[in-house]
């Protein structure tokens, strides 16, 4: 894709989460109200109002979408082709189906599938670049819809964060014993 079409689906991409997001809690206000959601699922703690998602989701959006852009424009496999590469789509289908998943089970209580789906991130964390952003972009707005807008982003922040320092660390560590095997050979 050229500069300008990434742009556009820059621009489109973010009007249409401002406008689910913000559909979403107009619908929330005059069914029952915006819901609050506490850290950790404790009344105690501060709650969080959806109403964030307001802001945060436009602006991850749009912040996310140029990085992945960049990334794109910068890669010498860029030949302005009308699509986006195939590992973007991927991760970003991927990882919309994760959150997805996760979320529903959650909402409706199968807390054993919550249970085996958090873990299984770090698993795949070994083998996957998690920490993409179009698989944290996706993770957010997919859960968004049951968690709200700040908690999805907490938690893509830590599993992402988290995500990295296994996948490189991993990396780092099997590329020093591969040349220390090889070098005794």
């Amino acid at each position: 894709m050229n500069e300008q079409q990434l742009k556009q689906f820059r621009l489109y991409f973010t009007g249409a989460v401002t406008i689910i997001i913000s559909a979403l809690l107009v619908w929330q206000y005059f069914n029952g109200g915006v819901p609050i959601h506490h850290p950790l699922h404790r009344a105690d703690m501060p709650g969080i109002s959806n109403w964030w998602g307001a802001v945060l989701l436009p602006a991850l959006s749009w912040f996310l979408l140029g990085r992945i852009h960049q990334r794109i424009i910068d890669s010498p496999n860029n030949n302005n082709e009308q699509k986006y590469p195939r590992a973007v789509i991927i991760g970003f289908t991927a990882a919309l189906i994760y959150g997805a998943v996760f979320s529903t089970s959650y909402a409706y209580g199968f807390s054993s599938v919550t249970s085996i789906l958090f873990p299984w991130v770090l698993v795949l964390s070994l083998f996957f670049k998690l920490y993409k952003e179009e698989c944290v972009l996706a993770v957010i707005l997919s859960m968004s819809f049951v968690f709200g807008a700040v908690l999805p982003t907490v938690f893509a922040l830590v599993v992402g964060l988290v995500s990295a320092l296994i996948y490189h660390l991993v990396n780092f560590i099997y590329s020093r014993t591969s040349i220390l095997i090889m070098k005794t050979r």
